[in-house]
């Protein structure tokens, strides 16, 4: 088994449909698999599938391995790409050493895990039991990881193969929440003689999250709002949205406005200004980002101006970004919160998504609570989805010390052992699996999460080296 082997499953992963919460495509492929190798496979009632090998001649004696990856991607593109994600196959190239999606997400997290799974259980290398556990719906919520009934598998070790820098050892990571906002509003008559324009912030980097918030990105809904609020009662708001995913940092947000004749030249001259301000503040981390207004034709109705006030208000008061470092380990993100998508949906609602982050659990609903507050003092109902937990590091672990020791053998350095502020299902695992023994890791992924998304080749190879000298020298 070697990087190109990984590499050809996950070219064929790549043709496969698996938007969260639609994996079925993906589901029957993995079947498909184990039934066309003559492995062991059962599937849950939620689409969690696992497939297992057993062990090779003379190593029976080693204890069951489980090796997860998560089914589904993030299906992100950029504004008039003609992809379609229910039925297209990922577009990638081949450039620098890097295999990069430039319109889409490549959906490498966790493709790259899947297929270094099922590259595992077709070789013949010699191992132990193997149990390949590929859960749904992971990006959305942790589904598959939250509907696992204990007992579906059997190993007591387990590799997570979603983790995003190769060298890095990952033993830790964030709990999190979405916190879900709904405004109600009415609509009012456009004043006469008003001019329609369509606002758009755009180009700005996006990212991860959980690995990206750190970074002071451009969130283009957050500004927007800024721009708005700046200019109030100098307009009529009749539409707002942005962003995407909840585990996305919006790159795109636009607003349709009716601007009355005496605050037009005004009113476009400021946002021409706004872009630039920009530009100029995030010329570093988000280089792209840009403005651009447009006549439109519109019969719709404005936003009555009580909710469009404490709408805009909202959104550029509520916190995005990181709250809180960790006092434990340097450089982690502790605590953190993203504002991540506004939609307007008919009738007379408005929604957005935050989603809350942290490796301390009563941070984690103390920055929920915040974010709930904000909106709650501007009038909105406020809901919380099931929040998942995080995954405390055990320095002790017998499989950490296993890929350690493992990694200085093959490349004569130390890896660094870290926590992540991203989450994974690892805590989720240990909650239903008491004593669980886990680690995870993955070759190096840039741009998750967004279009452009891209894997360092180089990384990828290093990776599967390691996975296989990890796995047939686990005992």
């Amino acid at each position: 088994m070697n990087s190109n082997d990984v590499l050809n499953i996950f070219r064929e992963i790549t043709k496969i449909p698996r938007e969260s919460g639609h994996e079925e495509k993906m589901t029957a492929f993995l079947q498909d698999f184990a039934a066309r190798h003559g492995l062991a496979c059962k599937t849950d009632t939620t689409g969690n599938v696992l497939i297992t090998k057993e062990a090779s001649p003379g190593k029976e004696h080693v204890p069951t391995l489980v090796l997860q990856g998560h089914q589904d991607m993030v299906c992100e593109k950029n504004a008039g790409c003609p992809h379609d994600f229910a039925k297209d196959p990922i577009p990638y190239v081949i450039e620098d050493g890097w295999m990069i999606a430039k319109d889409t997400t490549l959906g490498a997290d966790d493709g790259i895990g899947v297929a270094a799974c099922l590259a595992l259980l077709e070789s013949d290398l010699p191992t132990g039991k193997l149990e390949c556990l590929f859960t749904i719906s992971e990006e959305t919520g942790m589904d598959g990881a939250m509907a696992l009934e204990p007992g579906f598998f059997t190993g007591k070790t387990l590799i997570n193969l979603d983790s995003e820098d190769e060298g890095q050892l990952f033993v830790g990571c964030a709990g999190g929440v979405n916190t879900m906002v709904t405004f109600n509003y009415d609509r009012e008559p456009v004043k006469p003689g008003s001019q329609i324009v369509r606002l758009h912030v755009f180009g700005a980097m996006g990212g991860h999250s959980g690995d990206d918030i750190n970074k002071e990105r451009c969130n283009a809904v957050q500004q927007m709002a800024r721009f708005l609020f700046h200019e109030w009662g100098a307009y009529q708001l009749i539409l707002f949205k942005g962003g995407g995913k909840h585990n996305a940092i919006a790159r795109e947000a636009e607003a349709v406005v009716a601007i009355p004749a005496e605050c037009q030249d005004a009113f476009l001259e400021h946002f021409s200004q706004f872009g630039k301000a920009l530009s100029a503040e995030f010329a570093v981390s988000d280089p792209g980002v840009t403005v651009e207004e447009k006549r439109f034709f519109t019969n719709e109705k404005a936003i009555d101006t009580d909710t469009a006030f404490r709408l805009i208000s909202s959104l550029v008061a509520v916190h995005h970004g990181v709250l809180a470092m960790s006092q434990d380990i340097q450089g982690l993100v502790e605590t953190s919160s993203n504002l991540a998508s506004v939609r307007m949906i008919d009738p007379g609602r408005i929604e957005i998504c935050t989603s809350q982050r942290s490796s301390v659990e009563s941070a984690k609903h103390f920055m929920a609570d915040k974010i709930e507050a904000c909106f709650r003092l501007a009038g909105a109902q406020v809901r919380r989805s099931d929040p998942y937990p995080g995954w405390k590091p055990d320095m002790k672990s017998h499989i950490l010390q296993v890929s350690v020791e493992s990694y200085k053998r093959l490349f004569g350095v130390e890896p660094e052992v870290k926590a992540i502020h991203a989450g994974l299902e690892c805590g989720l695992f240990l909650e239903k699996f008491p004593g669980l023994d886990m680690i995870s890791f993955g070759p190096t992924l840039r741009g998750v999460h967004a279009p452009g998304e891209k894997l360092d080749l180089a990384s990828n190879e290093k990776f599967v080296k390691h996975l296989v000298d990890v796995v047939t020298h686990f005992e």
